[in-house]
């Protein structure tokens, strides 16, 4: 528990302070009663839905004697960073009462969860921003897009026949949970969704949305996608497949639909455009910036890193500003080598500078080099700039969960 200069309490939220929590979340998202009753749920049920969050997640509370005015919370998550397994947390549940606001609560809340994530080996953070440019401000990066898109019926592929089939199970099918963590392993970006994220899932679903697994013609699960059919209209909340084969199958099973519905409504993570991909390509799709992300600790970040292993070994000094974590501030040479990077005390042959928004960005494949100095994020030669980008993978996360 420590105080601030305006004599604030910032302490570790429990269960004791559930009915604190759920009415702070409640004011500052706007769930009224009305919306509660049109979701079934009852304010007792919310509460006690949350006490999961506040057992296993790290949630921090900003008190003005023993009225919590404010919180920040941060559920524990593993990501694959280009086939690496880190540990991060996933910000959450951020909000302060609005006359709270302007103490520097939040950032003073931020600086000690952040602080508490390095101690415990997250070296990466990331969260859906209700203000991009307040984020960019504390050290937050835009990683990854959501795309949206809308397909008329006749808009749908057709004469599809993949030999594989479809079959709807529950939300609890352990097959469904197990394919999720196959695509993880495989996906840049993609968050291994433990019990809690699973919970959090399918929190607000309602109760018609269905899971719909592929199989081979060998039976094996190969893809699944979670939707909901609602006034002639099919809402996709997340396609995922593990090959060509499972992608087409499910796009099957959609059309066997047309005589129920008028469009397909959906959700794409893949930062890839799927317009290109259908006979019919006049298409409403939309892309919009979806996750930030911050690196936490630099050191800790380039010690499980990976790059390409093909590329001839280089030796970076990264000049990086970070106006809220002082350990990030400074000078870090950084070995590629042979796919393998680590902090090193050897003489540099390359000098970039960068905040650390702009490091993250980099690093987790969202912007080129190329394209981060030609905004002028980037300060550095161009001989620098061509080599680390030769050395970076470079794809787009994909980052789905939303909690």
């Amino acid at each position: 528990m420590t105080k601030d200069r305006n004599n604030f309490t910032t302490r570790v939220l429990t269960i004791e302070d559930a009915d604190q929590y759920n009415a702070l979340l409640r004011y500052a998202f706007q769930v009224t009663e009305q919306e509660l009753a049109e979701t079934g749920w009852k304010d007792d049920e919310i509460t006690q839905s949350k006490f999961p969050v506040l057992e296993r997640a790290d949630v921090l509370g900003c008190f003005d004697d023993d009225t919590l005015v404010a919180q920040f919370a941060v559920y524990p998550l593993d990501m694959n960073v280009y086939g690496q397994r880190f540990n991060v947390g996933f910000v959450t549940s951020v909000c302060t009462y609005p006359e709270y606001t302007g103490h520097g609560i939040m950032k003073n809340l931020m600086k000690h969860s952040l602080t508490r994530m390095k101690e415990n080996n997250k070296p990466f953070a990331l969260l859906y921003p209700y203000s991009i440019p307040l984020y960019r401000r504390l050290g937050w990066e835009i990683i990854s897009n959501k795309m949206t898109y809308v397909i008329k019926d006749r808009q749908i592929p057709q004469k599809i026949s993949e030999p594989g089939y479809v079959r709807r199970v529950s939300w609890d099918d352990k097959q469904f949970k197990e394919l999720h963590s196959r695509f993880a392993d495989r996906t840049h970006g993609c968050l291994y969704r433990n019990n809690l994220a699973w919970e959090e899932y399918f929190r607000w679903d309602e109760d018609d949305t269905m899971v719909a697994i592929y199989y081979s013609a060998n039976d094996v699960p190969c893809g699944y996608m979670v939707y909901l059919i609602s006034s002639d209209i099919m809402h996709i909340k997340e396609m995922i497949y593990l090959n060509r084969e499972a992608q087409l199958g499910l796009w099957e099973y959609i059309h066997a639909h047309d005589s129920m519905i008028d469009e397909v409504r959906g959700n794409n993570y893949y930062s890839e455009p799927i317009a290109f991909e259908l006979d019919d390509s006049d298409i409403k799709e939309t892309i919009k910036p979806y996750a930030m992300g911050r690196i936490i600790d630099i050191e800790q970040f380039i010690s499980k890193y990976v790059c390409d292993p093909d590329e001839p070994a280089a030796i970076f000094e990264f000049d990086i500003t970070d106006e809220l974590l002082d350990w990030n501030n400074g000078k870090f040479v950084v070995s590629f080598n042979r796919g393998k990077c680590s902090i090193t005390d050897e003489k540099p042959q390359y000098s970039l500078k960068m905040t650390i928004g702009t490091l993250t960005t980099l690093l987790m494949g969202y912007k080129t080099a190329e394209k981060l100095m030609n905004m002028g994020k980037i300060e550095g030669t161009r001989a620098a700039i061509d080599r680390l980008d030769d050395i970076l993978f470079h794809e787009v996360p994909y980052v789905s969960d939303y909690i």
